[in-house]
């Protein structure tokens, strides 16, 4: 998520500086075929040594530094925010309703390029996310915990493992107007910021919340915001921090105290068609999907402002302001 946005922004960067015009920016990733490794076999073995394989997806979701998996850092701040087991089932749930709410609206579609797989039954169309799940918060609540015991962190209230790419067309405002482009939306600015790596997950509250200042914009200026549901402990100690809102009023979850300087967000702007705990989370491909799912969803509410936000492992959040250039 963080490596492919943050190359997202330095294409915006060599775009200003006058050393690029147009830059396909692409991100991919297929987690299902994350390899296992053998350390120290390759200029030989010892009779009856032990070798183990080393699942490298696990050791890639792992802060070396700290030697703390992501998922603990989840944890970290359910601890921290007093969040509850069933506090994150309600809010997975949630996620997954309005994927399918969402998903039945054909708001996915302009967003989407379907493609054509061969199989033993022919050709088929695949032309929808596999990952959103039909569940219930019986079925949720039955998961075991995978960090903690009684924890929070379940199969079902973390973001997917899954495959997905996505791209986005960068262009400087010259080479828009020389090739007769029509864009969908500016770049107006980005913030990244540091935290401590134990709660990497809070970063996104204080990456925005940079971000606003910077371009003296106030919270009624955005219309939406999409954070990246990496664990729902994660965005529900985001929302308590920055008190950020659901998508629906329907599936609300109230939020409890938050930090006395804490800045307010508006209601029902915040991930409205769901987010990576439905989607899933391929994380190469996750900064190119938010944005350009954000900026679909920023045109046809025909709002003005976006802004998209992601934690970052190692202790990081990034922040991105985008603009409809077609809202008066």
């Amino acid at each position: 998520m963080c490596v492919r946005r943050r190359v997202f922004l330095l294409i915006q960067q060599e775009i200003q500086t006058g050393e690029r015009e147009i830059v396909l920016c692409a991100g991919s990733e297929s987690m299902s075929q994350a390899g296992f490794v053998v350390r120290d076999v390759r200029f030989g073995t010892k009779l009856g040594g032990d070798y183990k394989f080393e699942d490298m997806l696990w050791s890639g979701l792992t802060d070396e530094y700290i030697q703390t998996p992501m998922g603990q850092t989840a944890e970290n701040l359910a601890e921290q925010y007093n969040l509850t087991r069933e506090e994150c089932d309600k809010f997975s749930l949630g996620s997954q309703q309005k994927w399918k709410a969402a998903f039945d609206a054909g708001r996915f579609k302009e967003e989407t390029a379907p493609i054509v797989l061969k199989s033993k039954k022919g050709e088929q169309t695949m032309d929808r996310d596999e990952h959103p799940r039909d569940t219930t918060l019986e079925i949720l609540a039955k998961l075991p915990t995978v960090f903690k015991k009684k924890g929070t962190v379940t199969p079902g209230s973390a973001s997917g493992v899954c495959d997905g790419a996505g791209a986005l067309v960068i262009a400087s405002e010259s080479a828009v107007k020389d090739k007769c482009l029509k864009p969908l939306a500016r770049i107006v600015g980005w913030n990244i910021i540091g935290c401590e790596p134990r709660i990497m997950g809070i970063g996104p509250a204080h990456a925005i919340k940079s971000l606003l200042e910077k371009n003296h914009l106030n919270l009624s200026d955005i219309a939406l915001f999409e954070v990246n549901e990496a664990f729902a402990a994660q965005f529900l100690a985001v929302q308590k921090e920055a008190k950020l809102p659901e998508g629906e009023k329907t599936w609300k979850i109230s939020v409890l105290k938050v930090s006395p300087n804490c800045f307010l967000f508006p209601e029902d702007r915040t991930n409205t068609n769901g987010g990576a705990i439905a989607l899933g989370h391929p994380l190469g491909a996750s900064g190119s999907r938010i944005m350009a799912h954000l900026v679909h969803e920023l045109r046809r509410v025909n709002g003005k402002y976006a802004i998209g936000s992601a934690c970052i492992g190692g202790g990081q959040g990034i922040a991105v302001l985008i603009e409809n250039v077609d809202k008066k």
